[in-house]
C-alpha cells in the first residue's frame, strides 16, 4: 500500500525563467549589485549545499537535527495531524517529525512546499512509500506569491526549518511571517528554525570553509546565469567573501571581482561593468537572539509557546501559535 499523492504546481518553467530574468536584470543594475540566493540551486548547487551541510565548520544542520531528535515528540504532542514543510527539499529532517506524529497516532497528511517541482515530486513519492497511510499534497510555488495556496487540511504544524528565514531581509521576513499567521487556524502551530548569534569566527567559518565548498557554491550562481541567460561570467575572476555584519547581525556572502571586467547577458541585452575589488552580494543569513525571534513573531500576530536549543545553544527551534486563535 502506498499513500495517495497530489501535486499542485503553481509555477511553470516559463514563470521561473521570467523570475530569473527579472531578478538578474534588477540585481545587476542595482547599486551595489546583488543576486538572490534562490538561484544557487540548480542540480550542481543542490549537490554543493548537501556537501556544505556535512562540513565540520557548518554546524546548523547537525544542531537542528539534535533539537529535532530531542523534541519531535513535543511537537507531536500538540495533537497536529498534518505536517506542512516550507522549502521542503528532500524532506530528510522532516522524517523525524513525521515519525513522531505517527508514533503519537495523529499523522494523517504531509504538505511539502518547494519551488522545484522535480525535487518536490521525488520527496513526495519517497515519503508516500515510507508512510503509506497518509495523504501527501505537494505544492510547487514560491513564498512571495503562493503561501495562500497551502491547503487547510487537518490540524497543522507548519515547519520552516534550516534557518532559511535568515535569508529574508527584515521587511520581507515581516511580510512572510504575517502571511503565515494570516493562514493559521485555531489549533495550528508554526515551527521555526533560527541560527543564533555567536562567536564571529565560528559564524564566518561556517560560510567560508577551509576546503572551499562554500566558495564553489557561491560562484555557482554565476554558472546558473551563464547557462540560462547566455551570460559570459568567468567565475574564476570572482572571489568568495563571507563576513559578519555586526550592525544587522547577519552573515553576508559576496562575490568580489578580482579585475576590471565586462560581463554580457545577451538574454537581457545587458552589459555590466565590474571594477576591480567591487563586491556583489549573493546572500544574507541573519542570526537571531530569542528576544528578536519573539518580537518578530509577536509583530506578525504569533505567540511563542516553546523555545528549544541544542546543547551548545548554537541553534533554536521555536513553536508558536496564532495569538488570537490559540
Amino acid at each position: 500500500m502506498t499513500a495517495s499523492i497530489r501535486i499542485d504546481a503553481f509555477l511553470s518553467g516559463a514563470d521561473l525563467d521570467a523570475a530569473l530574468r527579472a531578478d538578474v536584470a534588477r540585481g545587476l543594475t542595482s547599486v551595489p549589485k546583488e543576486l538572490p540566493p534562490k538561484w544557487f540551486y540548480d542540480e550542481r548547487g543542490s549537490q554543493l549545499f548537501d556537501e556544505i551541510t556535512r562540513l565540520d565548520e557548518y554546524y546548523p544542520t547537525r544542531r537542528e537535527k539534535e533539537i529535532l531528535v530531542a523534541h519531535a515528540s513535543d511537537v507531536a504532542a500538540t495533537g497536529a495531524d498534518t505536517l506542512v514543510e516550507l522549502g521542503s527539499g528532500t524532506s530528510e529532517k522532516t522524517r523525524l517529525l513525521l515519525s513522531a506524529m505517527s508514533s503519537a497516532g495523529h499523522l494523517r497528511g504531509f504538505i511539502p512546499f518547494d519551488v522545484d517541482e522535480v525535487t518536490l515530486r521525488g520527496a513526495a513519492e519517497a515519503i508516500a512509500k515510507e508512510y503509506p497511510d497518509i495523504h501527501v499534497h505537494g505544492i510547487a510555488g514560491d513564498f512571495e506569491h503562493h503561501l495562500g495556496r497551502i491547503p487547510v487540511e487537518g490540524r497543522r504544524v507548519i515547519a520552516f526549518l534550516g534557518g532559511t528565514i535568515g535569508n529574508l531581509p527584515p521587511a520581507s521576513r515581516a511580510a512572510f511571517l504575517s502571511q503565515i499567521a494570516d493562514g493559521m487556524r485555531r489549533g495550528d502551530a508554526f515551527l521555526l528554525g533560527t541560527d543564533l548569534v555567536k562567536d564571529i569566527d565560528r559564524l564566518e567559518a561556517a560560510y567560508d570553509d577551509s576546503v572551499g565548498v562554500t566558495a564553489e557554491f557561491n560562484r555557482n550562481v554565476l554558472r546558473v546565469v551563464n547557462r540560462r541567460l547566455g551570460a559570459d561570467f568567468d567565475p574564476e575572476r570572482f572571489t568568495h567573501v563571507a563576513r559578519f555584519d555586526k550592525d544587522n547581525e547577519w552573515i553576508e556572502m559576496l562575490l568580489r571581482s578580482e579585475v576590471d571586467q565586462t560581463v554580457h547577458v545577451p538574454a537581457l541585452e545587458l552589459t555590466v561593468e565590474f571594477a576591480q575589488g567591487e563586491e556583489m552580494r549573493t546572500e544574507i543569513s541573519a542570526k537571531f537572539r530569542r528576544s528578536r525571534v519573539e518580537s518578530e513573531l509577536a509583530d506578525a500576530g504569533l505567540r511563542l509557546v516553546q523555545w528549544w536549543t541544542d546543547t551548545h545553544e548554537d541553534f533554536a527551534l521555536s513553536l508558536s501559535v496564532r495569538a488570537d486563535r490559540d
